[in-house]
């Protein structure tokens, strides 16, 4: 069985991370991996140097008191401590082959605060062969948003996004976001094929989950602010990745690695090339 997926350091932002996995992990009946990763403390006076053998204890005791928290937070949720040694990109990314998706908060303990999202979290909601959830601030009761733009990569978010409507009672907001062009004589046109391939995009799956309230809002922006804007008043805001639909480039596209840093609000980057 798959599971969630959780990065947990510590830090207040992977507390959050760890409180919204355990969360989905019970809405979703799937066991919870919580993964910790410890390296050795090289940027220190050699002089006192703690050995590995110590730093390591710390470590274990650290994903000990997560574990704990995970458990003591949803009782029937199985939960399974992940220890490595390394980066914690690469610890996370090793685990994500066989996650249902990867949890992380948008900062970590060794971050720098000054830096919107931490390495870690970019390097993978970029390479993860699973959905990637950045936890920020919760929206109170607000909807799922989720961005539409007739792509492969619009279906695979749009496919997370009613499921997660469905499991959280959630309505879901679809959003297409396209500037109109400068000649006026072309806007009319443009404003109904942006409509209708917004309608046309999201009525297979308004269709497939009857239960889930379903709105569409055509903004007529530059999308990364539209959907910068709609992710405000929004729960999460799940993002199709659209640089490529091949695992060839290694980062992120350019709305999706902007609203990584922009959003406030929870956010899901799905990859439409990677395992659903």
């Amino acid at each position: 069985m798959p599971e969630v997926l959780v990065g947990y350091d510590g830090s207040p932002a992977s507390e959050q991370a760890l409180r919204w996995a355990v969360h989905e992990s019970a809405l979703r009946g799937l066991p919870l991996a919580v993964c910790h990763a410890w390296h050795w403390p090289y940027a220190m006076d050699p002089t006192h140097l703690p050995s590995a053998e110590t730093v390591r204890g710390f470590a274990e005791n650290l994903l000990a008191k997560g574990s704990f928290k995970a458990e003591s937070l949803a009782p029937r949720v199985k939960v399974r401590p992940v220890l490595h040694r390394g980066p914690a990109a690469s610890a996370l990314l090793h685990e994500a082959g066989q996650a249902a998706m990867v949890v992380l908060g948008a900062r970590g303990g060794e971050g720098f605060p000054d830096l919107p999202t931490g390495s870690t979290a970019t390097q993978v909601a970029g390479h993860a062969s699973c959905p990637v959830v950045v936890v920020r601030e919760p929206g109170a009761d607000g909807p799922v948003a989720v961005g539409v733009d007739g792509t492969h990569a619009a279906d695979a978010a749009l496919a997370f996004a009613f499921e997660e409507a469905a499991l959280r009672g959630r309505e879901v907001v679809a959003v297409h976001a396209a500037p109109l062009p400068a000649d006026p004589v072309r806007q009319e046109e443009a404003a109904r094929e942006a409509g209708s391939l917004l309608q046309r995009q999201v009525a297979p799956w308004a269709t497939k989950y009857p239960q889930v309230q379903m709105r569409t809002r055509l903004l007529h922006e530059e999308p990364r602010e539209a959907l910068r804007a709609v992710a405000a008043e929004s729960a999460l805001l799940v993002l199709g990745d659209r640089r490529d639909d091949t695992p060839s480039t290694l980062r992120l596209g350019a709305v999706s690695s902007a609203l990584l840093d922009l959003t406030p609000r929870t956010l899901v980057v799905v990859h439409p090339w990677r395992r659903a």
